[in-house]
């Protein structure tokens, strides 16, 4: 979703009086809610995987005659079902799952001449014979928070503004292949806290073992000055928390993407996955890996069991690169 809005910018720098609304899950609307671009989020009611198509089709027909074109991003079949159901004259999309149809506007994909996520997006804003942008030229996410917002999500969890935040967000969804071990955060966590700083621990409900771990290997007279909010902030409330840091250090993962587009200095590891097809976008980041033999193989576990990529990568690394980020 982050990466989706070099669309919504491109569409907005193309025609600046267009009525941009996004059909998308509920949970993506505090990050829809940050990008000045969208007029209005449009709260699809199925989850991940759900087809029904009693549901698409009532959805499709609440929205007839209020658009001239719908974008596809995903490549599924399914995702093209509302915007035929809805009339749409124009309903533009990568062909994917064979959308002949369904999409009238489709687009058959030379992964050579898109290498990367958004510069497929932005694509789709220009016409089928448009030579694609250049990844240097395409406008980078942005988003925006309100400083009211900010100070209540300060006040909600007594975040002390005297000295600086760095964020720290341990997880990663996609599984073990893309999470730098425990330990090395902790060691990142307690140079900085002993430089002055404050952390914070964020990530989800399901990264709450690997956030308590960490702060469990903080040195214990450092531990006051680690804040673990994992499971207990929305992702409003982590957008929030991250526009309040100095600095971030994160996994290849969605947090990641939303610290970049809030121009936060970011440090950002990789382990299994690369960095080519969707980067960080933002322009105070180091990204950082170590090359191996096996690498990178874009698995979800270790095929080797020995997570060389990730524990070969030392603290001492990224704590060197948070401080070149804020020199």
């Amino acid at each position: 979703m982050v990466m989706a809005q070099t669309l919504f910018i491109a569409l907005r720098e193309q025609h600046s009086d267009v009525s941009l609304d996004v059909l998308a899950p509920a949970w993506s609307e505090p990050l829809l809610a940050a990008m000045p671009e969208v007029d209005e989020a449009i709260t699809m009611p199925l989850g991940h995987g759900q087809f029904s198509l009693g549901v698409r089709r009532r959805l499709g027909r609440q929205l007839r005659g209020r658009y001239e074109q719908a974008i596809v991003l995903p490549n599924s079949w399914k995702s093209a079902l509302v915007p035929w159901f809805a009339g749409i004259t124009q309903r533009t999309g990568w062909r994917g799952e064979m959308r002949y149809g369904l999409l009238n506007d489709l687009r058959r994909l030379d992964s050579a001449r898109f290498p990367a996520m958004i510069q497929r997006y932005v694509a789709l804003a220009q016409s089928a014979d448009a030579a694609p942008r250049d990844f240097a030229a395409i406008t980078k996410p942005r988003l925006v928070v309100a400083d009211a917002k900010r100070e209540q999500f300060k006040e909600k969890f007594s975040i002390n503004s005297s000295r600086p935040l760095l964020a720290l967000c341990p997880g990663a969804e996609f599984g073990p292949a893309k999470r730098w071990p425990e330990a090395h955060f902790a060691a990142v966590a307690t140079a900085r806290i002993e430089a002055g700083d404050q952390v914070l621990l964020l990530g989800s409900g399901n990264d709450v073992p690997v956030t308590r771990a960490i702060h469990q290997q903080i040195r214990p007279d450092l531990q006051d000055a680690c804040l673990d909010l994992a499971g207990k902030t929305s992702l409003g409330e982590a957008i929030l928390a991250m526009s309040l840091c100095a600095g971030v250090v994160s996994n290849d993962s969605g947090l990641m993407h939303i610290a970049a587009a809030l121009g936060r200095p970011l440090v950002a590891v990789y382990g299994s996955t690369s960095t080519r097809y969707t980067p960080p976008l933002g322009s105070q980041v180091a990204t950082l890996s170590i090359p191996v033999d096996c690498g990178p193989c874009f698995e979800r576990e270790c095929p080797l069991g020995h997570y060389k990529c990730l524990t070969g990568l030392q603290p001492q690394r990224v704590v060197r690169a948070l401080e070149a980020l804020s020199a």
